[in-house]
């Protein structure tokens, strides 16, 4: 039960619904006592020959009135309690994406993306019956119960009351150890869930690969396999849930061989009147429900309790990154100063940057290369940063990155990544993701700085074209330029491309350039390339090389200088040459 404890703060909050559910449930509960009573009133006047056709419909009279006044009751309690259960969902579910937004990174590293959608979906639902069926039972158990047992120790017999109960404590026992091992399978359940639902979203994502390299049956047989792991843990859910209602049936059973057996012996004694057994029977045959309830409020509070243990854990994790107390709320913007040290990711012992230090003025363009993995995207990451544990100073326009708000701090950066994620929208709201109240006109403009605008104009839909989950309908060039273009719209102090022309031809490199040089003087932009020739109108170019700079200067200091940079630049004016049948 210690799940109602961890959900005292909702409890307190939506208290006035959940008082009033609970007390049209003791009015049910209360109301449910009249109709025994009155059959057994009525058994004994047929016995005595004292009925008559007016006391039988008073008595009728009685049961119409109870049995209305139960049916609306009963509507208003679910009402208020399923009600505020699904108000509970919506506020878990908002405050798990709220910190989904907030987790840095290094988060999204260590978590799967199946993992955390069936946090917000199969968890929040078991939680959400806790907080609705589970608090039904839990309260019509015990008022129904307790009324029950009373009207039948106070206004029948206590003596057959105490025998009807002697299997109580068995019942009692024998619910918690299956709500205790139910317990620990249903979060190996839930767990074998997560990993499916990970499983199916990958295979999703990344069908198209699947497709290409045959793997078909490869992966139908490990989802097959998955699949029957979460069948297998389920049923061993069901199997425990199937322990309540026969553990419970045999209790009631031998509660109602106890009562006929001594309540006929009372009954031949003088002790009670048929009508008395009668309606004694009757009320234990309320007691089923309630006996029932409790059974499956074990069922329910147990899976409940798992899901929420489950999802406390998610919403402990802390953000590595946050705001520091008196940050900067301006916009940063002018001259960025770097100067690391050294920097190593979580976990990692392997320096991923090392003595990287340079100065870039408001206004200038710098470009950053090297080979694969030297350290140019994990430069951008901290300049954005989504890490930090770096050993030296970061700063922009004077202030250290860190003194700055993290929203002030984003908004003066418009990044495109390698990896160019586009939503399930139109294109229009896709270059519009940052700024919704943006004109058409605006939006136009730049496209045609990304050079897309042509392309948009070619599709049936045009700017009102649907792109898909990811952007699946495009073309990986065009998929770039959209989400160039949605950098661009923010006009941000400083433009991040992320070895973002990789997908596009020379000459729409160079068209993108060169509109990105005349529309953003006095803005900063840096540039990460494979293709040098994205980078040799650059002010400033470093070379990095496993995470130092080997490098740096100007296209025309590196050539003269003869290194790295001028042997790459040689070597891939000659394959372009060459490409072009030169």
């Amino acid at each position: 039960m210690r799940v109602f404890l961890d959900l005292k703060w909702f409890f307190k909050q939506e208290r006035k619904a959940y008082i009033l559910g609970v007390f049209f449930l003791l009015l049910v509960a209360c109301l449910q006592l009249v109709p025994p009573r009155i059959v057994g009133v009525v058994v004994d006047e047929i016995i005595e020959n004292e009925i008559t056709v007016a006391s039988l419909l008073f008595w009728c009279g009685i049961l119409v009135i109870s049995g209305l006044a139960m049916y609306g009751l009963r509507y208003l309690w679910r009402i208020q309690i399923f009600g505020s259960a699904v108000k509970l969902a919506r506020q878990l579910r908002e405050t798990l994406y709220t910190h989904f937004t907030k987790m840095t990174s290094s988060f999204y590293q260590r978590k799967r993306v199946g993992d955390l959608m069936a946090h917000a979906t199969n968890d929040l639902s078991a939680i959400q019956q806790t907080a609705g069926s589970g608090v039904l039972t839990l309260v019509d158990s015990l008022a129904t119960g307790g009324s029950v047992i009373l009207a039948m120790g106070f206004t029948i017999s206590w003596k057959l009351t105490i025998i009807a109960l002697i299997p109580l404590p068995l019942m009692a026992l024998l619910t918690s150890y299956y709500g205790h091992l139910l317990h620990k399978k249903f979060r190996l359940a839930q767990e074998a869930f997560s990993s499916l639902n990970d499983k199916t979203q990958e295979s999703v994502n990344g069908v198209k690969v699947i497709k290409t390299f045959g793997q078909e049956k490869e992966e139908v047989e490990s989802f097959r396999d998955q699949a029957e792991d979460v069948v297998k843990k389920n049923v061993a859910v069901a199997k425990i849930d199937a322990l309540f209602d026969p553990t419970i049936s045999i209790i009631i059973g031998i509660s109602y061989f106890l009562t006929i057996f001594f309540g006929s012996q009372f009954v031949m004694n003088g002790e009670m009147t048929i009508g008395d057994l009668v309606a004694f029977t009757t009320y234990l045959s309320l007691l089923i429900w309630p006996m029932l309830a409790f059974g499956w409020l074990f069922n329910i509070v147990e899976r409940g309790s798992a899901s929420y243990q489950r999802v406390s854990r998610l919403l402990e994790e802390v953000p590595e990154i946050v705001d520091l107390p008196g940050s900067i709320e301006e916009t940063p913007s002018g001259e960025i100063e770097l100067n690391i040290q050294s920097f190593s990711y979580p976990n990692e012992t392997v320096h991923a940057l090392v003595d990287i230090n340079f100065t870039l003025k408001k206004g200038q363009t710098l470009g950053i290369v090297g080979k694969t993995g030297a350290g140019k995207t994990t430069l951008l990451k901290l300049l954005l940063r989504e890490f930090e544990g770096y050993s030296g100073t970061l700063m922009v326009g004077g202030s250290s990155i860190r003194e700055y708000k993290l929203e002030a701090l984003r908004r003066a950066f418009g990044y495109v990544p390698q990896d160019h994620f586009l939503f399930s929208s139109t294109i229009s709201e896709n270059i519009a993701f940052a700024r919704p109240d943006a004109a058409p006109e605006e939006i136009h403009k730049a496209s045609q700085i990304a050079s897309i605008h042509e392309d948009i104009l070619q599709f049936p839909d045009q700017y009102e074209t649907i792109v898909g989950e990811r952007g699946v309908s495009l073309s990986g060039g065009q998929k770039q330029r959209i989400s160039i273009a949605r950098a661009i719209l923010m006009d941000p102090e400083i433009l991040i491309l992320d070895d973002s022309l990789s997908a596009v031809d020379a000459k729409t490199e160079e068209e993108i350039l060169s509109a990105l040089k005349n529309n953003r003087e006095q803005k900063t932009t840096i540039i990460t390339a494979h293709r040098l020739s994205a980078i040799q109108h650059a002010d400033l170019i470093i070379v990095l090389d496993h995470g130092r700079i080997v490098e740096r200067g100007n296209h025309q200091a590196l050539m003269a200088h003869g290194g790295w940079y001028k042997e790459m630049y040689l070597r891939q004016q000659l394959e372009s040459l060459v490409e072009h049948g030169g």
